[in-house]
């Protein structure tokens, strides 16, 4: 591929303005996603090219006609022309599998496009 040379993913969200020579990264490797798009925060960054990314939602109960909150915990790949610390808002997106438990990467920083 063409240095400097960004690839559309087909998601409408803004390219990183950083390269990389990853070739697990959407925008300038050969990585294709799919499926789904969620959004959440980050919650660890400890790991080697890789985020925890945790989503808050609330879960209906009809007995007692209320709600509670869960949360739910998505191991995510982050290329590195992608800068993220922990506390930043992220939209991640399903991809092929990328070790036992990481099927999504990181597309872009910030919640909306």
């Amino acid at each position: 591929m063409v240095e400097d040379e960004v690839r559309d993913i087909g998601v409408d969200v803004k390219a990183p303005e950083d390269s990389c020579e990853d070739d697990n990264c959407p925008f300038h490797g050969t990585l294709k996603v799919r499926g789904r798009i969620i959004r959440g925060v980050v919650e660890s960054t400890e790991m080697d090219a890789s985020v925890i990314v945790r989503k808050d939602y609330s879960h209906h109960i009809p007995k007692y006609e209320r709600y509670e909150k869960r949360k739910s915990h998505y191991p995510s790949h982050i290329p590195p022309c992608i800068d993220v610390e922990e506390g930043d808002e992220v939209q991640i997106m399903e991809c092929r599998p990328l070790s036992k438990s990481k099927s999504y990467v990181v597309i872009s920083k910030g919640g909306r496009p």
